[in-house]
Formats: structure tokens, sequence, C-alpha cells
């Protein structure tokens, strides 16, 4: 049976193809915008839609079994009410717990009857491309809290989780909470960073309100409740949680390789 990946063109969605492919999968269909731009391997299927137009998900639902949920909220309850009539047996969606923003996906995916796992995710390593232009242009970071310490997730380890969770028995009703493998401050992200481009980054501290004013252009009205975060977590750092090495069988990525990894977008 079908396997559905929805938002494979998105940084997640396309890991997740990948490792379904190397877990020897044969029956993989992406839901793309842009199949051109998703450049999918050969083999795979492709499907032209988008979960926030519920109204193209039809033909790339018919004859899937399981199906990896992209988390986007505002037509969740209208797609997993598509998937269950077309015979969804098995969703895995990236989404959050409760206090999240993204919990309703998880809310909607279990009243749903369908079989479900959930992974609940933390920042993203990729975040930290938000420190590029200042790293390119002056070398420094500036942000409000040196010691916010958390466990920072690479993206192929949470596509990596997704795909295992799809081709393998024993996960469905279990909500993994997902981490990297190493609890970091700021202070250690930035030292990562300077470490992968062989020179000196400075951490240089800045005001709750400066730092809000910093990233309101990119993030909006989120960028008060992110910086709330990075004070939350020098208060209360974040635990890891080895549940990507458990559900897996191979090691989280740490944060050094992923900075070696990408640090052209850091040159």
């Amino acid at each position: 049976m079908t396997i559905l990946v929805t938002g494979a063109t998105g940084n997640v969605g396309r890991l997740v193809v990948d490792e379904l492919l190397v877990a020897g999968e044969t029956d993989v269909r992406a839901l793309t915008t842009n199949p051109a731009k998703a450049a999918l391997p050969a083999g795979v299927q492709v499907a032209r839609g988008y979960l926030g137009r519920p109204e193209t998900m039809p033909a790339a639902l018919a004859g899937v079994d399981r199906m990896y949920l992209a988390p986007l909220t505002q037509t969740v309850r209208e797609v997993v009410a598509m998937a269950v009539d077309a015979g969804v047996r098995h969703i895995v969606d990236l989404a959050g717990p409760a206090g999240s923003w993204w919990h309703e996906i998880e809310q909607v995916v279990e009243a749903s009857g369908v079989a479900w796992t959930h992974l609940d995710v933390g920042e993203f390593m990729t975040n930290t491309f938000m420190w590029a232009g200042q790293i390119r242009t002056t070398g420094t970071v500036r942000e409000p809290y040196p010691d916010a310490a958390n466990a920072p997730i690479a993206l192929e380890d949470i596509a990596a989780v997704a795909a295992t969770a799809l081709v393998e028995d024993g996960h469905q009703g279990r909500a993994y909470d997902l981490t990297g493998p190493q609890t970091l401050t700021r202070v250690e992200l930035v030292r990562e960073l300077g470490a992968a481009l062989g020179r000196d980054v400075e951490f240089v501290r800045v005001s709750h309100a400066e730092a809000v004013e910093q990233l309101a252009p990119a993030m909006g009205e989120v960028a008060g409740w992110y910086v709330d975060g990075l004070a939350a977590l020098a208060e209360h750092p974040q635990a890891v949680v080895p549940t990507v090495e458990k559900v897996t069988g191979r090691p989280g990525t740490t944060f050094a390789t992923w900075a070696r990894a990408n640090v052209a977008a850091f040159s």
C-alpha cells in the first residue's frame, strides 16, 4: 500500500521521502505544489497539491495506507477527515505538545480514530540560520540570554524517526518527544559555529526588547514569543531525550557535525 508524504517540498517532508527510500519502500507518493523544486528521486509518485487547499487532496489520498502529515493547522480538520474517508490507517504527524500552536494537529488526528504517531519537536538546528547574516557581516551574534539552553535537533533526525514510524510496527499510539543529543547554551552554539568556520564568533548580549526588535522583520508577531522562550530556557534548560537513537538505532546528529555540514551558509 502507498505511503503519502505531504509537504514533500518542505525541509522535513523532502527528507522523509529519502528516508523511506533508504528503508526499501517502493510505493511512496509525494505531495507537492512544485514537483520540479522538490527534485524527487526516480520511482517516487508525484501528486500535485497542497494541504492548505483540501480540494487538491482526493487524488493524492487515493489508495494511501500510511501518511506523513506536515504541520499546517488551518486545514487539518478537513484534510484528516478526507484521509479517513480515503482509508488511511496510520498518520504520523509533525506537531507539538499542549501549549504549542501545533497541538491542534495532534488533537484532530487522535479524534479521527485513525492510528497515530505524534512527533513533538523543539527547536530545529536550522533555526540558527537566522544568525548567518550577523556572522557574515559582523562576526557576532546578538542575543539577550547567553545561558538559555536547549537541545536542538537536525531535520534529518526528525525525518528518520518519521520514516521508521511509518514502516515499522509498534509506533502507533506513541507521542515521541524529539531532541538533539546535547543540551547547549546559546554561547556554546555560537562557539560551535565559530569552530566550524575556523574563526572566533563573539556572542554580544543585548536587551530583551532589542532582540525582539531585531527579529520582528523576519518573524513578525512570533518574535516576542520566541524571545520569551529564550528567557524561559535560561531558567529551565531543555533536557536531552534519547528518542532518536531509541527509535532509529542510530545516534542523533550533534550540533558540531551539523555546523560543519552547513558551514557555507555562515561563510
